[in-house]
């Protein structure tokens, strides 16, 4: 691991959105309001200060749009609009004047995939086969002998193609069937949603998070997806990773819907678009496109999927670094509202190595909410899973519930999410694990996320500065982030045991200036390194 990969010299001038830290909100759970049980707009709004205060730069919404809720906002019904659950246009107009006068940018998550099925176009889609808004999502006959178009599967489970009996054709939904897939093949689709794109960059806003990017695109045949490599095939099994989706996902021609979107983006000073993209770091730094003219970061999740182990994020990290374009900034993603939370995969003292991690790798980092302080998955018993992927594959115990429940705030009751019932249960120890506890403590995670985000603004080298590999072993992770004069050793233990870190080539000596053992900070440090069990140091190297 010594021979590491190397960048080009940092460019001097960085935008907003490679030097920033963006925090994601799921509004629903953030702050309530008005005592519904519900997180709104005006409970952002409410806690925009303690946002400035923990550092961030930019904020991103899950969807606030108008919505039946099948796939809790997911599932749009009118893309310029805000469901009355979240508040109004005023109540939105008001946030976004806040963000901004705190410094801060605001992102929103554009559902470009597919609408609800109740969203004006797919209600005129379905009225006949000879509406002009017919060809604006994937119909299609079933087969000679009455069966489906093809194996398409739905991500949430069961087949994809719905019948509709006043039409007498199938319809596509690569999630439920009250979400139908839009045909991004006809010029229509695509000239109404950048003008959706263009209604609220007009606004004001900084960018967008663009929901399963990879998806928009169909093969036109039509093909059977393949089992996935090593599965016994069952013409019968209905489980979306038992099939490997490469005609159903990543087609050649996203990339065209994608360089549109970043044309549209690109009308605007200063926006980002952000692609969200589950798919093999081959494959998704294709997403940056041609000369640079696909999404400024397609969301890289390996952090989120790899399993904890060092040797394999290292090595993936490695891979990243060398597969990005010359221009290609990187980013990395802890947590979102879709996978378990980081403290409950890799437990709770391991969470504070991963923060590590993420707020000293090259590239923007995205903190999913409730992350600073440790929050965990909350076991949500099975009668309460309000989830449609939990609720429909319930046997595989998937439901994104227990990484989306409230904010925990206070010791208050509801932890000050709200005077009502939450939507989603609180864990029992939200009395103890909250914002307002840690905020006093100073040996608290939400300390350390803050002067871990202190440091990253303060110092080049770990915000824009070059990133080095310089050793890996079974339980550890080390490189050296550089600019200029400054010089930033990191080294991680993702094991429970100690560990040594023992460079084979250089000499490394410095000073902590931060560990997740607060006692560590101002040590002196040289050569051969101990750590403890779960233990990640970051020092000032002399």
């Amino acid at each position: 691991m010594e021979q590491g990969i190397t960048q080009p010299s940092v460019k001097s001038q960085h935008l907003w959105w490679q030097n920033g830290v963006i925090y994601q909100i799921y509004p629903r759970s953030f702050q309530d309001s008005n005592g519904d049980g519900v997180g709104d707009l005006q409970g952002i709004i409410s806690r925009l200060d303690y946002l400035q205060w923990l550092g961030v730069d930019c904020v991103w919404l899950s969807p606030i749009f108008s919505s039946p809720m099948a796939d809790f906002g997911y599932d749009i019904s009118d893309y310029q609009g805000i469901h009355p659950l979240f508040g109004t246009m005023e109540d939105f107009d008001e946030l976004l004047g806040e963000v901004h006068n705190r410094g801060m940018k605001l992102l929103l998550d554009l559902v470009p995939n597919h609408t609800s099925d109740q969203h004006p176009w797919f209600l005129e889609s379905r009225s006949s086969k000879d509406n002009p808004k017919r060809d604006w999502y994937i119909w299609h006959d079933g087969k000679a002998d009455g069966g489906l178009p093809n194996n398409w599967l739905s991500v949430f489970g069961g087949h994809a193609w719905e019948w509709d009996e006043v039409t007498q054709q199938y319809y596509y939904h690569a999630f439920l069937k009250e979400q139908p897939d839009l045909n991004w093949r006809n010029p229509q689709v695509q000239e109404a949603m950048m003008n959706v794109m263009r209604f609220w960059l007009d606004k004001g806003i900084e960018g967008f998070r663009v929901d399963v990017m990879w998806h928009m695109v169909k093969d036109e045949q039509l093909r059977d997806n393949p089992p996935f490599p090593g599965s016994t095939f069952d013409p019968n099994d209905l489980i979306y990773d038992h099939y490997t989706p490469v005609y159903s996902t990543d087609q050649p021609e996203v990339h065209e819907i994608v360089h549109m979107m970043r044309a549209v983006t690109d009308e605007y000073d200063d926006r980002v678009l952000i692609g969200e993209i589950y798919l093999p770091i081959h494959k998704l730094v294709t997403y940056y496109g041609q000369d640079n003219k696909g999404a400024h970061l397609p969301f890289n999740f390996q952090l989120l999927t790899l399993p904890w182990d060092a040797p394999a994020i290292a090595m993936a990290i490695d891979e990243y670094e060398g597969a990005l374009p010359a221009e290609g900034w990187p980013n990395w993603v802890l947590g979102n509202h879709d996978k378990p939370r980081i403290s409950s995969r890799v437990g709770r003292e391991q969470a504070k190595v991963a923060a590590l991690l993420l707020l000293t790798l090259r590239g923007t980092p995205t903190i999913y909410y409730g992350d600073e302080i440790g929050m965990r998955d909350v076991a949500i018993p099975m009668n309460e899973i309000v989830d449609p992927q939990g609720l429909n594959m319930p046997d595989l115990n998937i439901s994104r519930d227990p990484a989306r429940t409230p904010m925990q705030w206070s010791g208050e009751i509801n932890a000050g999410f709200s005077t009502h019932k939450p939507w989603l249960r609180l864990p029992f120890n939200s009395g103890r694990v909250n914002v307002e506890k840690q905020k006093g403590d100073m040996y608290s995670k939400l300390h350390f996320y803050r002067k871990l985000i202190s440091l990253r603004k303060e110092h080049a080298a770990l915000n824009v500065g070059s990133y080095r590999p310089i050793y890996a072993d079974q339980q550890l992770i080390s490189y050296v982030r550089e600019s200029g004069n400054e010089r930033f050793l990191i080294v991680l233990n993702l094991s429970h045991r100690p560990a040594y870190f023992k460079p084979r080539q250089e000499s490394y000596s410095g000073t902590v200036i931060l560990g997740t053992e607060i006692e560590r900070i101002g040590m002196q440090v040289e050569d051969i390194i101990t750590l403890g069990g779960d233990e990640g140091l970051l020092i000032r190297l002399s």
